[in-house]
């Protein structure tokens, strides 16, 4: 007699791998592209903190900053470190986008009157697919291609 042998097949384990395979390459590029937008988010909101950071920081000494650094983490505060933004930001790389600021025109008492703020991803494709711009109107600019500029469409 012989005996009954327990346990699965060899084409039924490719089968399960073959399945597995396929939800993957359906689950992998979704996954992406949710990464992606959630990185869009973000970089979306961190320009918003910028923009109020900035304001406060004109209020409290009478001109926007001359750089991103100014806002970010200082103990005590000052005006070359003003704690008003978090140290990752203030870095000017935050969640697969780089934050290129610009101080514009400054008046005759040396406080700048004008500031620009450029968001574009670290790797367009990847961590990214869209650049974005504000400037000290607060209206944020969003452009397909990698550097938005104040002449791109606002932010819906």
């Amino acid at each position: 007699m012989r005996k009954k042998q327990n346990g699965f097949s060899l084409i039924e384990l490719l089968i399960v791998v073959v399945i597995i395979l396929i939800i993957a390459a359906i689950a992998i590029p979704n996954l992406l592209r949710s990464k992606m937008a959630a990185n869009e988010t973000s970089a979306v909101a961190s320009l918003r903190t910028l923009n109020t950071a900035f304001i406060m920081y004109s209020t409290i000494y009478g001109g926007y900053p001359t750089a991103l650094t100014n806002v970010g983490p200082g103990t005590p505060a000052t005006s070359a470190a003003a704690d008003l933004i978090d140290s990752v930001l203030a870095s000017g790389n935050k969640s697969g986008y780089c934050f290129l600021y610009v101080a514009g025109q400054s008046d005759s008492s040396g406080n700048v009157l004008s500031y620009g703020v450029t968001a574009f991803p670290l790797s367009l494709g990847t961590t990214g697919q869209r650049g974005f711009f504000t400037d000290q109107s607060g209206v944020i600019r969003v452009d397909t291609a990698e550097t938005a500029t104040n002449a791109s469409t606002p932010l819906s």
